[in-house]
C-alpha cells in the first residue's frame, strides 16, 4: 500500500502539469492569433486609418452645418443666405435672376 500512494501522487502531478501546459499554450496561441493578438494588428491599423478619414469628413460636414446654423441665427440672419433658402425651398425666382445649378458636394 505504501507504493500505491506515491504512484497516485506522481500521476496526479503529471495530470496537473499537463493541464497547466495546455492552458499556457492556449494563452500563447490567443496572444498570437486571437482577435487582439499580434497578427490582428495590421487589420486594426488599416481600420483605424479608415475611421480617422471618415471622422475627418464628418467633422468637415459638421463645420459646414454649424456655419449654416450660425447664418440663420434669429437675432442676426444673413440676408443673402435667407434669400437663397427661401428661393430654393419655394422654387421662385425673379425674371432678371440668373440661376446656376451646382452639383451638391457630398
Amino acid at each position: 500500500m505504501n507504493a500505491i500512494g506515491p504512484r497516485r501522487n506522481i500521476i496526479r502531478e503529471r495530470i496537473v502539469n499537463t493541464i497547466a501546459l495546455l492552458v499556457l499554450m492556449l494563452i500563447g496561441g490567443m496572444a498570437l492569433i486571437g482577435p487582439s493578438g499580434i497578427l490582428a494588428w495590421g487589420e486594426q491599423n488599416s481600420r483605424l486609418s479608415d475611421h480617422e478619414q471618415r471622422i475627418a469628413a464628418l467633422q468637415e460636414r459638421r463645420d459646414d452645418l454649424q456655419n449654416r446654423v450660425d447664418l440663420l441665427d434669429p437675432n442676426n440672419v444673413d440676408p443673402d443666405f435667407a434669400t437663397e433658402l427661401v428661393r430654393g425651398n419655394l422654387n421662385v425666382a425673379h425674371p432678371d435672376d440668373y440661376i446656376v445649378e451646382l452639383e451638391p458636394i457630398n
